[in-house]
């Protein structure tokens, strides 16, 4: 019995197979963060809601910008490095962006305002847990109630990501972008 979090090596079980299948693949290939998913079935059914889709409330530029910093925040370069990869072209943000989420911070100088509030939101949701009641009073002026609870969920689940890639010690994928150095 395998006891320390790792991807689970082909081949699979009938059913992890049925749900992999179901997983985004990049050019048929499984990223490593599912298949440590797939160490638990119900995991792999139920554990991280897809918030990637075009029915979010909001564009996917913000998305990604709260993504990024997430992972960033939680030392998760195996997250960062797959979004970087796969989503910063078609969410417009440049490599300043990108290297904002990891060295800079609210006030860096590429940030619209809207973007700057949204990585204050994100940080203080990482560092305490909420939003502090003066940040939320320009959140609530600037987001829908459904965008403002999909910025709480983009959070959470982000969380729990990077609280697996990180516990599985996973290493990059061999196509996926790396921390910028300080």
């Amino acid at each position: 019995m395998q006891h320390r979090l790792a991807p689970v090596a082909e081949p699979y079980t009938q059913e992890v197979a049925a749900l992999l299948a179901n997983y985004p693949k990049r050019r048929g290939y499984i990223l490593n963060l599912f298949k440590t998913f797939a160490n638990s079935p119900r995991f792999l059914k139920k554990a991280v809601a897809n918030l990637l889709d075009d029915a979010s409330p909001l564009p996917l530029r913000m998305r990604e910008i709260a993504i990024l910093r997430v992972t960033s925040k939680l030392d998760c370069e195996y997250e960062w490095g797959v979004h970087v990869t796969a989503f910063a072209e078609a969410a417009g943000l440049a490599g300043e962006h990108v290297n904002a989420t990891r060295l800079g911070n609210a006030q860096s100088p590429c940030w619209s305002a809207e973007e700057s509030l949204l990585i204050r939101a994100v940080d203080e949701l990482c560092d305490t847990g909420g939003i502090s009641p003066g940040t939320y009073v320009e959140v609530a002026k600037t987001w829908t109630l459904a965008a403002q609870l999909e910025i709480i969920a983009i959070c959470g689940n982000y969380h729990t990501i990077c609280f697996v890639a990180n516990t599985a010690q996973l290493a990059p994928e061999f196509f996926a972008a790396r921390f910028p150095a300080p």
